[in-house]
């Protein structure tokens, strides 16, 4: 298929895409016309690199775990490389958690000092 069909059938922009081929996260054949030529499989790659992007790896760090070879039977990566990844990862989204929480604390406790307030 030709890229305007990937994304079309993706969502993802033929900017992105093209994007991906240079990071060799996805790959493609040339016609003879020089057109970009994808296999069906291209699709669940995109979609692949769109769930490690919305998690948010990015594509330095997928090019390095998507060519992992994943567990059939708990569909999980096989390689170490995606696993130090997801512990780093999670460390991340734990410390952003953490200050998402003291945000929200501090946000409650100025709304109680207005609620306390006449106006």
């Amino acid at each position: 298929m030709l890229i305007k069909e990937l994304s079309r059938r993706t969502g993802v922009s033929v900017r992105s895409i093209r994007y991906y081929e240079t990071k060799n996260i996805i790959n493609s054949r040339r016609m003879e016309n020089g057109y970009r030529d994808y296999d069906d499989d291209a699709i669940e790659r995109i979609n692949t690199i769109q769930f490690y992007l919305s998690l948010g790896i990015n594509t330095d760090d997928i090019a390095k775990i998507i060519e992992c070879p994943i567990s059939i039977q708990k569909d999980r990566p096989l390689c170490k490389a995606a696993y130090e990844l997801y512990k780093t990862k999670l460390n991340e989204v734990n410390k952003q958690l953490a200050i998402l929480q003291t945000v929200q604390l501090r946000l409650r406790e100025r709304i109680r000092e207005f609620e306390r307030q006449d106006y």
